[in-house]
Parts: structure tokens; C-alpha cells; sequence
């Protein structure tokens, strides 16, 4: 993948994590940048780390797959941006109970573990193909710090909405990610 490809990745990984910063920094009085760096700093460990569990348990069945590679890519990546689409579409307001007044370690490490599952399964696909999954993890993990102290700051003042078109913004970058992965590989050859 190309610096191009990988940061457009980065960028579509961080954006559902993004969405729920928003909400975080909506459910707080007064959000102080030392919180938003502190909940940017553990969704981008978390949200770096999950593509590289991923891709260690896709490389493991990559020689079998080698053939498909492509094909599984743009089908994980395409579902999973269609998944993304359909969030940002819903209008349920089932996040309200995931929202809490006060932002403890352990509540913010599963809801980013929550939002990286996205990235775990893009480290596995990317096991099929030929990337450094460590500059892409890197990536992912930097751009998600990134957004989701962005998205604290301006959770109170932009709310949901804001959220959930970036939701959608990050399903279509992966689906295009994913159909430029096939044309690619269809067309190498």
C-alpha cells in the first residue's frame, strides 16, 4: 500500500472512534484538553494495536488463501464500510446509555476496544496482501490519538450529528480502499 492508501486507511480506522469522542466529550460539562489527550492516547494504543492481532492471525492463513487475497480483502472491507454507512445512517439513540458522566480507564479501553474490532479485521486482510502492517498500525494508532482528542474537544458543541456523517465518510473510504485493492490485483497481471 502507498502513503496514500495507508493514510486514507488511518484516517476511515479512526473515524467510528471519532464519532464516540464526540459523544464522550458531549457527555461532559466542560471537556479540558489533559481528558481529551487522555482518551485520544487510550483509543490509539488500542485502535494501533488490534490490526496486528489481526494480521498475525490472517498471516497465519495467508498461504492458503493466496489465490483469494484480493477478493477477501474488498469483501471485509467493503461489508465492514457498509456497516460503517448503515451506523451513520441510524438515527437509534442506543449510544445514550454508552455515554458516561465520568470517563474511567477501564469504561474508555472497552469502548476502544469496541471501535477498533473495524481494525482488527482490516490487519487480517491486510495479511493477505503485501503491506507493512507496522507503518499501518502505526498509522491507525496516530490518527485515531488524533481524532478522538479532536472529537472530545468538540463533542459538546457538535453532538451526534457531526459523528455520524464522519461514520459514513470512513465506510466509503473503506469500500473505495477495498475496490482499489481488487482493481489492483485484477489488473496486474
Amino acid at each position: 500500500m502507498n502513503f496514500l492508501a495507508t493514510a486514507a486507511l488511518a484516517l476511515a480506522m479512526s473515524t467510528d472512534a471519532f464519532a464516540v469522542a464526540i459523544g464522550k466529550g458531549a457527555a461532559l460539562q466542560r471537556p479540558h484538553l489533559k481528558e481529551a489527550l487522555r482518551t485520544g492516547a487510550i483509543f490509539g494504543v488500542i485502535e494501533g494495536l488490534t490490526p496486528l492481532v489481526g494480521w498475525a492471525l490472517g498471516h497465519v492463513a495467508a498461504p492458503y488463501v493466496e489465490a483469494w487475497d484480493h477478493w477477501i480483502a474488498f469483501t471485509l472491507l467493503g461489508v465492514l464500510g457498509l456497516r460503517m454507512i448503515k451506523e451513520g445512517l441510524s438515527n437509534g439513540d442506543d449510544d445514550e446509555d454508552d455515554k458516561p458522566n465520568k470517563h474511567s480507564f477501564w469504561l474508555l479501553a472497552i469502548t476502544g476496544f469496541a471501535t477498533s474490532i473495524d481494525a482488527m479485521v482490516v490487519g487480517a486482510s491486510l495479511a493477505f496482501l503485501d503491506a507493512n502492517i507496522f507503518t499501518t498500525a502505526g498509522a491507525i494508532g496516530i490518527a485515531t490519538f488524533l481524532m478522538v482528542t479532536l472529537g472530545v474537544m468538540l463533542g459538546r458543541g457538535l453532538g451526534r450529528i457531526v459523528g455520524k456523517r464522519a461514520e459514513m465518510v470512513g465506510g466509503l473510504v473503506l469500500i473505495a480502499i477495498g475496490s482499489l485493492i481488487l482493481y489492483e490485483h485484477l489488473h496486474a497481471g
